[in-house]
């Protein structure tokens, strides 16, 4: 392309184009070959972008903003539950491996920060440091459904075996948090970690036995289960006037509203167990039942089994009554033993008799098991002894054409009766004197 106006210095000729065979643009003489303008590194005349030197002799690629915020998110975590150096390494090494493909690497801002705590959880898993779903959940604010669907995203992309978390290590590491050792309380409150773990560890199974732990959080239930332990072990007057609040101030931790209520389920299953045990002669409360927390975890699962059997026991009792009850209105001349008497003669006229089967069946029709059966039974998940009511389903309204089939028992609502009929004659009658 020829430049308009340009003239060479040397020969005067005015074939002056411009020279693209190189990166450094510049005018050339077409005549003479001479360099009429050179282009400089700094600008490019053309109108290209410009490119730092820095840039254009990068080696690395540098990291995006997000994957810089992660990283320090992932930091962030670690030094908040105070893990080694070594987790921290993995944790950070996991999230750059997850962080690059392609199933997150264009998602949402949230779900990259889950997965910086499901790359620490999995790091903590696999270096045997004890660490739970929820704790993850609660540092993030997060929902727990996802994060443990991110985690399983990422544990199979990254195609790594974790192991699972053993409630014994995780009870440990908790009730290691609360300082109640003979350096930091008086000798009477003071306890062993070693011993109040162990019981810890046995009221979670009994809770975990008894669907208490059910669709709970953790935490709320260890630290209940680590109070009763504390209280149980010592049961004196100096322990047993402690309440939940003020043992969280002693042992420095920070107290959760949801343990009172885990405490006073468990307490309401011990109860339970404790009315089995044959050598207790005064009645077992709310409020003396700790002292008998020892016996009943060392002879739990014979008392769970007694326990069962006694609420089988009192439930026939109470149906038996019934069963009667209506066996003698069906057919008040004839007796219940006679009409349950395996007799082939009766049980072949139509009317007459009953089997087994078909009491057991009529018990099962007039008790719905569909309705409350949570409170029926003596343990129970929490969502079915609580159920909430759900809103019934309003029928569509279609619209009425005159067409619709009317049933029997409407037809019928329509009828008088005679005395409706003599009322309405009468009420007629009343009408046509007031009106002439």
């Amino acid at each position: 392309m020829s430049r308009a106006g340009l003239r060479c210095p040397d020969c005067g000729s005015s074939n002056v184009v411009d020279d693209e065979l190189y990166c450094q643009a510049q005018t050339v003489c077409v005549d003479c070959g001479s360099v009429v303008s050179e282009g400089a590194l700094t600008h490019e005349p053309f109108g290209g972008p410009e490119i730092s030197y820095s840039r254009t002799t990068a080696v690395a690629k540098r990291p995006c903003v997000n994957l810089i915020k992660g990283l320090q998110r992932v930091t962030a975590m670690c030094r908040i539950l105070r893990v080694n150096k070594e987790i921290e390494d993995l944790s950070q090494t996991y999230f750059n491996q997850a962080y690059e493909h392609k199933s997150f690497i264009k998602v949402t801002f949230q779900k990259k920060e889950v997965l910086a705590g499901c790359c620490v959880l999995v790091s903590c898993r696999l270096l045997n440091w004890p660490l739970t779903t929820g704790t993850i959940s609660c540092l993030l604010d997060a929902d727990p459904m996802v994060v443990g669907a991110v985690y399983k995203e990422m544990v199979k992309i990254l195609n790594i075996t974790a192991p699972i978390v053993n409630v014994a290590d995780v009870v440990e590491a908790h009730s290691q948090e609360y300082k109640i050792s003979s350096l930091h309380v008086p000798e009477e409150l003071a306890e062993n970690s070693k011993d109040l773990t162990q019981r810890a560890l046995a009221l979670v199974e009994l809770a975990a036995d008894t669907w208490i732990v059910t669709g709970r959080k953790h935490i709320p239930i260890m630290m209940a289960a680590i109070y009763l332990s504390w209280q149980s072990l010592k049961p004196n007057k100096h322990r047993l006037k402690f309440s939940l609040e003020k043992f969280c101030q002693m042992a420095k931790v920070h107290k959760h509203k949801p343990a009172l209520k885990r405490i006073a389920e468990i307490k309401e299953v011990l109860c339970k167990l404790g009315k089995e045990i044959p050598w207790v002669r005064e009645a077992v409360t709310p409020d003396n039942v700790v002292q008998q927390v020892e016996d009943i975890l060392q002879h739990r699962y014979a008392l769970l089994r007694r326990a069962l059997r006694t609420h089988e026991d009192a439930l026939t009792e109470e149906t038996a009554p019934s069963q009667t009850s209506e066996l003698a209105e069906q057919a008040p001349d004839v007796s219940a033993v006679e009409q349950c008497e395996p007799d082939t003669d009766r049980a072949q006229r139509p009317g007459d008799g009953c089997t087994v089967s078909e009491l057991h069946s009529d018990s099962q029709e007039s008790q719905d098991p569909s309705a409350g059966w949570g409170k029926r039974v003596l343990f129970a998940p929490p969502c079915v002894i609580h159920a909430k009511k759900r809103r019934a389903e309003q029928p569509e309204l279609k619209d009425v054409t005159g067409d619709e089939e009317i049933s029997d028992s409407e037809i019928e609502s329509y009828i008088r009766t005679p005395r409706e009929v003599r009322d309405f004659a009468l009420t007629q009658k009343i009408l046509e004197i007031e009106n002439s």
